[in-house]
């Protein structure tokens, strides 16, 4: 894998009988924004609200939901900052903040605050 991948839920998902979007999902889709260039750099899939996310599962094994997920290309450094996990051979972030906490060590983006 060359370049890292972006899981995430698509804005205005169906769930409990009403439109909902993920605050995670649009925390990133807020950098992503601001930094268009690392928003370039990545590949970007978007998975359904339902479980299993046949996307994230495929690539990480079952239990593997969150979204969400930047699985990091090969090779690839998490930095001093960011928490990797590690699944079928593939490291990988699932929250907010580590990612952000990532594309600040590889791209030179600001941190998120507090962390």
């Amino acid at each position: 894998m060359t370049r890292d991948i972006l899981f995430l839920l698509a804005p205005g998902f169906e769930d409990d009988n009403r439109r909902e979007y993920c605050p995670e999902c649009a925390e990133m889709w807020g950098v992503l924004s601001y930094f268009p260039a690392v928003r370039e750099a990545l590949e970007i899939r978007y998975q359904p609200i339902a479980h299993p996310r046949p996307g994230l599962v495929g690539m990480l094994g079952e239990g593997a939901w969150n979204c969400p997920t930047l699985v990091l290309a090969a090779g690839a450094d998490p930095g001093p900052h960011a928490e990797a996990k590690t699944a079928r051979g593939l490291r990988y972030l699932d929250s907010a903040r580590d990612i952000g906490k990532y594309f600040a060590h590889l791209y030179g983006t600001p941190f998120p605050r507090g962390a």
